[in-house]
């Protein structure tokens, strides 16, 4: 900076001769008196008082080279010194701004995009006009006006009352095409100013309509890093919508197999940014099946193995979105990614880190048996069983909702239950958590349908947390029809699985019991006018009231079933020939005994 006042001013105290007739008295008073401040720069606050009034004096002066020795200054001091200013400090950068001097220009812009860092100044420089003329600096043919513009308009635009006013100010159109810019400099800024207008639907929607999608596409196979990391960034927060998806769907065949790519970049922040650009894509079924054919699963599989959090989350949560497609279960389990997900489990530093894996672990369980008994043999059911009384409640619900799923394949049932899965599930049908209640019941409700040993439910009738007898009064008793639903269902299953302990305990409970026998006969429309029937009407209500008479029907069936037997045990003690005469009897009985003892 001295090097450059040397040049218009002189030494301190010296007058240059060929500047002299042509500065007013107070210019030249200003120039002596700025030279001084230089020279003492570490202890001058410029942006007041003194300082600041004999910048101003060069900056309104007529003297271009006074405008550019202002600028200049300007330029070194904020670069150095950034603090919150006020309008009388803004007055002169903003009108040097406007010169149609390239130096000036340059200058001023590089001063105000210093300044742009603060948080007050971004938003009193756009408040004060200055979009304006950035917007035709853009425009300028020199390299470094456009630089130095574009990098103002990239920091005014992390501002979120500014980012509107950008994009409504045409300055969209210039940013996207010096985004194209063969100066790196101009294309990382050009860049960085088109994501940060990527926050909001609004400006996203504009920087569609400006033409940027092509421009971001294409620049994904940029040798910079840092314009990759912008472009990726900013297509993954455009992938956000559903109109964007399907526009970039359209017309941007490339951008799949770009974005696999750079998940094998030398810089971690392109590889996270990758993955979660994939991850938003997949939002779409084509994206699903796409990333999946295009071989974007090796990459993936290897940054969930990363050490580093913001891969790990970035890649399980593509993932995640990936497995929702049916046709990518077998896919993704072949791959290698149940024993990583299994073990993200446990991952206690990020929930949702854990919610993404189990989450994908329950997708790929959705269809296939032959994907849940994989499942199921890599151990994730211990893994649960093991964690999930202590996990946060979003990773809780999902864990249960998992297993719900899983307790759905007949093959698998006693296998689930020989694991000790029913203790953890009863203490969460008692959960703050609603979806919690919810996903626990309906697995101990899975669970329950169509096996051949009751035992694992004996055991549990009254432990752990009130055990299962406890469970379903709380949930007969619920004012939630869809609780009542499934508990009465869930009676209806341990009734017909002829298990005598267990049809003991049920017809023993008076509250179990009277409950029932209420929904049986009475249950009140949300009008309150009528009794509801069960055959009148297809919601829960009527479907509750149809459970109920049928569980009264199985006990009335049981109790006098159970009564013949006991009979037919009483004669066999009176006389040994009553076992050869009476072979339906017996029949019966070892049919009923061979549930509970199994």
């Amino acid at each position: 900076m001295g090097v450059c006042f040397s040049c218009c001013f002189g030494r301190k105290g010296q007058r240059n001769g060929l500047y002299e007739p042509l500065l007013q008295e107070n210019e030249r008073d200003a120039v002596a008196d700025l030279l001084t401040y230089l020279e003492n720069r570490t202890e001058t606050n410029f942006f007041e008082g003194d300082p600041l009034r004999a910048l101003s004096t060069l900056a309104f002066s007529s003297n271009v080279d006074l405008q550019r020795s202002a600028a200049l200054a300007f330029a070194e001091i904020t670069e150095k010194d950034v603090r919150e200013v006020d309008r009388e400090t803004m007055e002169p950068i903003m009108y040097l701004l406007q010169s149609h001097d390239v130096e000036v220009q340059r200058a001023a812009s590089a001063a105000l995009g210093n300044l742009a860092v603060d948080t007050y100044n971004k938003l009193l420089i756009v408040q004060m006009g200055g979009l304006e003329p950035l917007i035709r600096q853009m425009l300028s043919p020199n390299v470094e006006v456009q630089c130095n513009a574009v990098g103002c308009i990239t920091n005014l635009a992390t501002a979120d009352e500014n980012k509107s006013k950008i994009a409504k100010s045409g300055a969209l159109v210039p940013l996207t095409r010096l985004a194209r810019s063969k100066d790196m400099r101009v294309q990382r800024n050009a860049t960085g100013a088109l994501l940060n207008m990527t926050h909001s639907d609004e400006n996203r929607q504009q920087l569609v309509n400006a033409g940027a999608i092509p421009v971001l596409v294409n620049l994904l196979n940029s040798s910079d890093t840092d314009v990759q990391y912008y472009c990726t960034t900013a297509l993954s927060n455009i992938a956000v919508d559903a109109v964007n998806r399907k526009k970039l769907a359209q017309t941007e065949t490339r951008l799949v197999q770009s974005l696999i790519g750079l998940m094998d970049s030398t810089s971690l922040k392109v590889q996270c940014q990758a993955a979660l650009a994939l991850r938003n894509l997949a939002s779409d079924e084509k994206y699903q099946l796409e990333i999946v054919r295009s071989r974007g699963l090796p990459p993936l599989l290897r940054l969930l193995n990363s050490t580093f959090l913001p891969l790990i989350l970035s890649s399980v949560a593509c993932i995640r979105n990936i497995s929702i497609h049916p046709l990518n279960e077998s896919p993704i389990i072949d791959a290698g990614f149940l024993q990583p997900l299994i073990n993200l489990l446990a991952y206690e530093e990020n929930e949702e880190i854990q919610c993404h894996a189990i989450s994908t672990l329950r997708n790929l369980a959705a269809s296939s048996e032959r994907n849940k008994r994989a499942i199921v043999d890599a151990g994730a059911v211990e893994r649960v069983r093991e964690l999930v009384l202590n996990v946060p409640l979003s990773v809780q619900s999902e864990m249960t909702a998992c297993v719900a799923v899983l307790a759905l394949s007949d093959e698998l049932k006693p296998r689930l239950l020989k694991l000790g899965i029913c203790q953890v599930l009863l203490p969460l049908t008692n959960s703050q958590s609603v979806e919690v209640q919810g996903n626990s019941a309906a697995a101990l409700g899975n669970l329950s349908s169509k096996i051949q040993d009751y035992t694992p439910f004996v055991m549990v009738w009254d432990q752990p947390a009130g055990g299962l007898h406890g469970y379903l009064q709380r949930f007969l008793e619920s004012t939630d029809k869809t609780f009542q639903h499934i508990a009465v269902w869930t009676i209806v299953q341990f009734l017909e699985g002829d298990d005598p302990q267990l049809l003991a305990r049920i017809s023993s409970s008076k509250t179990i019991v009277n409950v029932i026998s209420r929904l049986n006969v009475y249950s009140i429309q949300p009008d309150g006018d009528e009794p509801l029937s069960g055959d009148e009407d297809d919601s829960d209500e009527g479907e509750i009231v149809a459970l109920a008479r049928k569980t009264m029907a199985l006990l009335e069936e049981k109790h006098h079933l159970f009564k013949a037997i006991a009979s037919v045990d009483e004669s066999k003690e009176m006389s040994a020939n009553t076992l050869v005469n009476e072979p339906n009897e017996m029949s019966a009985l070892a049919i009923v005994k061979r549930g509970g003892s199994n």
